[in-house]
């Protein structure tokens, strides 16, 4: 029988209890870092999707950029059940810029306005991912840490003139505080005035797809004609407004040069990046 000393003993049990100890924590490695679950994206078949995609929103016209085309549908749910090849969309890199409005559903909860916004076709239309712009003072007391997101809606009525809408965003890499749960569907007197919105249970996230949504709350709009400008006709800051101006997009595709989201409303949108 062999005997070890105190001294053996001792660093026999540090290496087993290291060994284990090792063991234990690779063992909860792949639980931490494991990737969210869903389809694996094929890049070949994703290119051939979006391409059929574009080609079909392209030959449907800009003058039915709000036709519910049935070949455009099933190309969009096609491009979501390949998987976004970019995971984890809402805080990616790649969200970050302007894009354009290609396509979008006809949603009869979206708001009157949206719609009409939306339907004038000879218009361009844009979506900006962008961090507002700080003065000074509010950087170097943040330490350069105080970016404020925003999701700022573009309608393009000539080079010079435009009608610009600016929400507040908030994202896990960009929380805002004051973006909790929206609790009303947004009717008034039971009228669709300002779009009518899922809530509750209806309105949940999918565990499986994390940090796909963008949270924001309606701020300031304006129209911008050059020389002058007027104030975009809705009291978004206005209290007894505040939540019915709240929503949220769930990117539901994202690649370097499509995006695919579905609101709050249950509108889908089909955009291109700008470059």
């Amino acid at each position: 029988m062999v005997k070890f000393t105190m001294a053996q003993t001792l660093v026999i049990a540090i290496v087993l209890s290291a060994t284990t100890s090792t063991k234990a924590f690779q063992s909860f490695l792949p639980n931490l870092f494991a990737p969210p679950k869903g389809p694996t994206p094929n890049t070949a078949v994703n290119i051939d999707l979006e391409n059929r995609l574009l080609a079909a929103i392209a030959s449907n016209g800009k003058d039915n950029r709000l036709d519910n085309s049935d070949e455009i549908a099933s190309l969009v749910s096609q491009l979501e059940a390949a998987g976004s090849p970019i995971p984890r969309p809402a805080i990616a890199p790649q969200v970050y810029g302007r894009w354009r409005l290609l396509q979008t559903t006809n949603a009869d909860t979206a708001s009157p306005i949206q719609r009409k916004a939306v339907d004038t076709t000879k218009f361009d239309i844009f979506q900006d991912i962008v961090f507002a712009e700080s003065n000074a003072e509010e950087v170097e007391s943040s330490g350069g840490d105080n970016k404020t997101l925003l999701v700022r809606q573009i309608v393009k009525f000539s080079e010079n003139s435009e009608l610009c809408v600016d929400a507040l965003a908030s994202t896990s890499a960009y929380p805002l505080p004051e973006l909790t749960e929206r609790e009303g569907t947004g009717k008034i007197l039971g009228l669709n005035i300002l779009g009518v919105s899922m809530v509750g249970e209806e309105a949940a996230e999918d565990p499986d797809k994390p940090d796909s949504r963008i949270r924001f709350v309606f701020d300031e709009g304006k129209f911008d004609f050059g020389s002058f400008t007027l104030p975009y006709p809705v009291p978004f800051r206005n209290p007894l407004f505040r939540d019915a101006v709240k929503g949220w997009i769930d990117i539901t595709y994202l690649s370097d040069r499509i995006r695919i989201s579905r609101g709050n409303k249950g509108t889908t949108f089909v955009l291109r990046k700008e470059e």
